[in-house]
């Protein structure tokens, strides 16, 4: 039985030509971004996201990382972490 566990996200991130750098930089700086790597294909960045249920990780996406000027998409993965 489950009794305790995280909600976990890996969110894959398009962001807006000449604007990679200014946006990692904003998404490192959330704190509940855990890890965060520049990709090379479809998807420019993606964050590891760990917090309390996923409530709190849709709230992240929506209001933290969508808000960025410079995002133009995200796909989140989610999980639990025991």
């Amino acid at each position: 039985m489950l009794t305790s566990f995280m909600a976990l996200g890996f969110v894959l991130i398009k962001v807006a030509p000449g604007k990679e750098k200014r946006v990692y930089d904003r998404i490192a700086n959330i704190k509940e971004v855990e890890e965060l790597y520049p990709l090379f294909g479809e998807y420019d960045l993606i964050a590891k996201i760990v917090v309390k249920d996923f409530e709190e990780l849709s709230d992240i996406v929506v209001n933290k990382i969508r808000a960025i000027d410079g995002v133009l998409e995200t796909k989140t993965l989610t999980g639990a972490k025991f």
